[in-house]
């Protein structure tokens, strides 16, 4: 694996899956690893804010780690989100990726408080200066309320080579502005759900990485994008989009509706981790509905 394979592509961030008594549930954590890598993911992550993250344990962050990297089996590159509220807490987890055989990982602020620009851009550069994998930095201060400017960035990533990637959470026209800060240097992976999915691309964006319940469809517009038949990508993105539209109306809409989208199109039943955003009666007819356009994923072959 090169950093240019590893950083291309729909990447698929990972939901967590529970089972009735809010355990994870390793069959379904199993069966969404396969699904994705059936229909043509290119990258596999885990640990994001689509996996809720902040409710795992951080021995249950392990065991995803030791799971998605059996289920992986090294045919696609495979990217971990560290969480954690210390340099040493998030070190710890770096360490358990490395472990885990990782491709790469993803450092989020820490989620407490609220700082300068400055303390930031020193935490991310300890924990990237202790690890030998690729680093990539999630900037999403829509949803974690924090982050940083596209000059803090280009300023980061100046003093810490290893620090390799962008995961973006915005829109467009600020990733946009991104690349063209840090000059075209350093690759940009956008999420969002799929939100401006062909814009983000036609600004740069080498990839996305975006749950799994839609990932067949967003795999084949990507490529026909990258192939050169926009047209076609754009035509099936309009389709697709009143779904993420549907799904993206926030962060909990995305792991209430999204993931039972999911579930409904895998076959699997969704259980939730409280506290949660509950579905409504009228809110599961739309999942239904979303779900009978975008179609069952194949049945697995193995």
């Amino acid at each position: 694996m090169t950093t240019e394979t590893a950083f291309t592509g729909i990447h698929a961030i990972l939901y967590a899956l529970f089972d009735a008594q809010e355990r994870l549930d390793r069959q379904a954590m199993r069966r969404q690893v396969e699904i994705c890598l059936e229909h043509g993911a290119h990258g596999i992550a885990a640990l994001g804010l689509a996996t809720e993250v902040s409710k795992l344990t951080v021995p249950e962050r392990r065991t995803v780690m030791e799971w998605t990297s059996e289920d992986v089996g090294g045919v696609k590159p495979l990217g971990f989100t560290i969480y954690g509220t210390s340099v040493a807490e998030q070190v710890e987890l770096v360490r358990a990726a490395e472990g885990a055989k990782a491709d790469w990982v993803i450092l989020q602020p820490p989620m407490v408080g609220s700082f300068a620009a400055t303390e930031y851009i020193r935490f991310f550069g300890r924990i990237a200066d202790a690890t030998h994998l690729p680093v990539a930095i999630q900037n999403a201060p829509a949803y974690m309320g924090r982050g940083l400017s596209a000059e803090d960035i280009r300023s980061l990533v100046a003093q810490h080579p290893n620090i390799k990637l962008v995961k973006g959470e915005g829109p467009a026209t600020e990733i946009r502005q991104l690349i063209e800060t840090t000059e075209g240097r350093l690759p940009v992976m956008n999420g969002r759900g799929g939100l401006e999915l062909i814009e983000n691309l036609r600004a740069g964006c080498v990839g996305m990485i975006l749950a799994p319940e839609l990932i067949d469809l967003t795999v084949a517009i990507y490529e026909c994008f990258v192939s050169g038949d926009e047209v076609t990508a754009e035509a099936s993105y309009r389709e697709v989009l009143p779904t993420i539209v549907f799904i993206m109306q926030s962060l909990e809409s995305l792991i209430c509706y999204g993931k039972r989208l999911f579930g409904v199109r895998a076959g699997i039943e969704i259980h939730d981790r409280a506290p949660a955003m509950r579905p409504t009666a009228f809110g599961l007819d739309l999942v239904r509905g979303h779900a009978r356009r975008a179609g069952l994923f194949e049945a697995s072959s193995r």
